[in-house]
């Protein structure tokens, strides 16, 4: 009977290396998947929509409102009033300096080019104004 050391094979040692190569392959799809979404990422516009309930909740506080319309052949209103860009600008400057949080009411008919109404918001945009709001009619009850 031998009491000595109990020689073990060297294909039974278990194997102490991580392989990486599946990890390598997760990363680079991931890699590639934000390289393609990273322009669509970029080029949206910062907007901060409300949020749409069952029904009407009314503002914590009266903020300042302003109301700019556009009709179907493509003039811009400022409260009611026909105005062109330039005095729409001043107009904005002027919210703007009153009170920076005061909220944009965007109105625009359903034939407006998207072109017209996107010139707008960056109009706003640029004087600082960050509050845009796109009023809509309500959609009559679909009938059963």
């Amino acid at each position: 009977m031998s009491f000595g050391r109990l020689e073990r094979s060297a294909v039974d040692r278990p194997m102490s290396e991580i392989n990486v190569t599946p990890l390598v392959d997760v990363m680079l799809v991931l890699l590639v998947i934000f390289i393609i979404a990273a322009p669509f990422m970029a080029s949206r516009l910062a907007l901060e929509l409300p949020q749409a309930g069952a029904e009407a909740v009314a503002p914590a506080s009266p903020e300042a409102v302003v109301s700019i319309e556009v009709n179907a052949q493509g003039q811009v209103h400022w409260d009611g009033q026909p105005v062109d860009l330039d005095v729409l600008r001043q107009h904005l400057e002027r919210a703007a300096r009153n009170n920076p949080a005061t909220e944009v009411q965007l109105r625009a008919d359903t034939s407006v080019p998207y072109g017209r109404v996107v010139q707008l918001i960056g109009l706003v945009q640029a004087i600082g104004l960050s509050r845009i709001g796109f009023v809509a009619e309500t959609a009559p009850a679909a009938v059963r």
